[in-house]
């Protein structure tokens, strides 16, 4: 009998990560960051460590931090085992992430790898000669990075405003990662629950459809007119907001904006309510907020399940899963995106610092989409490898 092998998540990742696989082949020869050093501000989590490698198999030189609460530490001591200048630890604690990030733009990097616009708004504050460009991977970066276009003044690719991103990405695969983390974490059903997401972008979209799939009744709340009437004409439920919180067993929030879920709304809350947070950064449901109601008597604390519990005085209780963190990358065992998705997202990323490190892209392709050549040179590849 043949003994078997031991391997890590990271291994079956890497294994899976097929158009990564091939583009870093490629770079083994074509060295397109030679000389070169590049930034990284991004969950560290199996898939970004199959990425980065092959950004070091391309020539770079890589110092990388993570994003808050989503490090994970098999990632951080796979990447320092391979050469990677690691500079960060799993933290909800945002001044010792700052520090992080501080000692990334403390390397001048050539290039910079962006999720949700950190690394971008300290150089627009504190700018250095050198500065090639590089990615934005979210909207809520997106959103942030857009007013500093007079300041930034390089090429900025926004990886979200990609289509494949937004199909593969973030309506497929955030859908399913939200509704898996929702599953993990609670262990509780979908069937006839009333589920009211809020932000009916490509995120949401997955989400209100992946519930729907899994028997609850959905309610989507958006600010855009349009975008709601979108969801309204997709079959869903489209109340004023205080009914569609008031009716409420789990609440998704799916914006990129802050404070879509306050304080303010300790009153309508149904006793037992969930809430979950799938955006990017932990302050679309105001945690801090909420827990320092009034109205609130106790807090429970679940550490194995990532559940805070409030318990208010009238005897109502309102349950915040994974601090109000992203839920598909903080709780136990984190999975985040599919492999397949991430292998989409992160060739998209691969291929616009390439880009950029080449000189194709203009000082005035700040923060604009990806071009559509490198969409459909990584849509063809992937379809040569899945047909």
């Amino acid at each position: 009998m043949v003994k078997p092998e031991t391997r890590s998540r990271i291994d079956w990742v890497g294994e899976n990560c097929r158009q990564l696989t091939r583009i870093r082949q490629e770079f083994e020869g074509a060295k397109p960051f030679a000389g070169l050093t590049i930034g990284t501000g991004i969950h560290l989590e199996p898939k970004t460590a199959i990425l980065l490698g092959t950004l070091q198999a391309g020539g770079a030189r890589v110092v990388a931090t993570g994003n808050l609460n989503s490090t994970q530490p098999e990632t951080v001591q796979y990447l320092r085992a391979h050469g990677v200048d690691v500079q960060a630890e799993q933290t909800n604690d945002t001044s010792v992430h700052a520090q992080s990030l501080q000692k990334i733009m403390a390397e001048q990097p050539d290039l910079l790898l962006d999720n949700g616009g950190d690394l971008f708004a300290l150089f627009a504050d504190n700018p250095y000669r050198g500065l090639k460009g590089g990615t934005e991977e979210t909207t809520s970066g997106r959103m942030r990075l857009e007013p500093l276009r007079d300041r930034l003044k390089v090429p900025v690719l926004v990886i979200n405003d990609s289509p494949i991103k937004q199909f593969a990405e973030n309506r497929i695969a955030v859908g399913q990662s939200i509704f898996e983390s929702y599953m993990r974490l609670t262990n509780r059903a979908t069937n006839g629950k009333r589920v009211t997401v809020f932000g009916y972008g490509a995120c949401g979209r997955g989400v209100a459809a992946n519930f729907r799939n899994a028997g609850a009744v959905v309610s989507v709340v958006d600010v855009h007119p349009v975008t709601a009437l979108e969801a309204h004409l997709d079959g869903f439920s489209t109340p004023l907001r205080a009914q569609a919180i008031g009716g409420a067993d789990l609440i998704v929030t799916e914006t990129g904006a802050q404070n879509v879920v306050t304080g303010d709304d300790m009153p309508l809350f149904k006793d037992g309510v969930i809430l979950v947070n799938g955006g990017h950064f932990p302050t679309e449901i105001a945690v801090e907020a909420l827990t320092g109601d009034p109205s609130v008597a106790a807090r429970e604390h679940n550490a194995e399940m990532a559940i805070d519990t409030l318990r208010l005085q009238d005897g109502r209780a309102v349950h915040i899963l994974c601090g109000g963190h992203m839920a598909n990358l903080a709780g136990p065992r984190p999975l985040g995106n599919s492999i397949e998705a991430m292998d989409l997202g992160f060739a998209l990323q691969a291929r616009c610092l390439e880009h950029i490190a080449l000189g194709k892209a203009a000082r005035t392709d700040c923060v604009v989409p990806v071009p559509d050549a490198i969409d459909n040179a990584v849509a063809e590849a992937y379809l040569a490898l899945n047909r």
